[in-house]
């Protein structure tokens, strides 16, 4: 893909949260030019506005000639109806579920069935489509719950003519010391199918990286609740998980189990922070601040900073598709390169 200042990639955001995708195109240096940004969250809209505020420019724009079709569409859609925490479709109790629901089978009004929307998207483009389609979710889209759908959902974009392949991506395996397992599908419209083998990965930083001094770190945040404390070091539903080397999937909400919490010493317990989860996603403290600046205090915590962490994806995965994308960088010509 030959992308210039004058010939930018041109993106599409579908569920697009705070702009991760749009992150890495930017920390490579990417020109790069928002076609759509998608978002029913109004929160998460204000940060993203804020982070990239400097590329909105909010000025009248002529339409002559304008470019309206995206190279990349991108789009995560919401995963509550599929994951295993959430309301996945037709799971009963015997299966060791507590929670019931419709999935994300087409028609139900679940907020994962959304995805059929990207579908009538990119059909109703007609003849021309985006060079590449990403969709981003859970690794619970292979259970016997899901997988219809996410193999139904792969066979309609065949039939407008794309290659699928998807792969389960780990962040530990893109520099973040976060256990965060999603499952990628890549659909491309040239007919090649996209090889996983070919992105770049880096070793997983140390966690210390990510985290505050503990003594800077505010007493709101020391893990006080009865219920919490009890369930540190143990297994099973209500657990919360001391931290060592790395973190686990960052979630919606640190303050309830099952959780994870940092040992500080002295018997003292404590939630990870709001800049900490950000950081564990990819993104700089510059773009949590700007985030942060357009939000209050919700109670203890900047609760919609945790929601937006949560449900986030991981900024350097997007970094390395980019890189094979759009720059041909890829894991064997890193290889060459270093043995020249």
């Amino acid at each position: 893909m030959i992308v210039t200042e004058e010939k930018p990639v041109q993106i599409l955001e579908l569920f697009g949260g705070i702009g991760s995708p749009r992150c890495a195109l930017r920390n490579l240096g990417i020109p790069t030019k928002a076609i759509d940004y998608v978002e029913i969250d109004e929160k998460a809209v204000r940060s993203y506005n804020n982070m990239f505020s400097e590329e909105l420019p909010y000025k009248t724009q002529s339409v002559v000639n304008w470019n309206l079709k995206p190279d990349i569409l991108i789009h995560g859609s919401p995963c509550q109806d599929m994951s295993i925490a959430g309301h996945q479709g037709k799971a009963k109790a015997e299966d060791g579920r507590i929670n019931r629901g419709k999935g994300a089978d087409e028609g139900s009004e679940t907020r994962s069935s959304l995805m059929w929307e990207t579908v009538h998207i990119i059909d109703q483009m007609g003849e021309w489509k985006p060079q590449y389609v990403i969709w981003e979710n859970v690794k619970n889209v292979k259970s016997k719950h899901m997988i219809a759908n996410f193999v139904r959902y792969q066979k309609e974009l065949e039939r407008m003519g794309y290659t699928n392949n998807y792969e389960v991506l780990d962040a530990r395996e893109f520099g973040l010391p976060q256990a965060r397992e999603r499952v990628f599908t890549v659909s491309c419209l040239n007919g090649e199918k996209f090889n996983f083998d070919d992105l770049i990965r880096t070793p997983m930083q140390d966690i210390r990286n990510f985290l505050e001094d503990n003594d800077s770190v505010p007493e709101v945040y020391d893990v006080t609740q009865p219920s919490v404390r009890s369930a540190i070091g143990k297994k099973g539903i209500r657990r919360a998980t001391v931290i060592k080397d790395c973190a686990f999937t960052i979630t919606t909400r640190q303050d309830r189990t099952p959780t994870q919490v940092i040992d500080c010493g002295g018997g003292r317990f404590r939630y990870l922070t709001e800049l900490e989860c950000w950081r564990l996603q990819g993104y700089t403290d510059e773009d949590f601040e700007r985030a942060k600046a357009v939000h209050k205090r919700a109670g203890r915590y900047y609760t919609a900073l945790y929601k937006q962490a949560g449900n986030s994806i991981a900024v350097p995965i997007f970094e390395s598709i980019f890189r094979k994308i759009i720059l041909n960088e890829t894991a064997q010509e890193k290889a060459n390169d270093s043995r020249i």
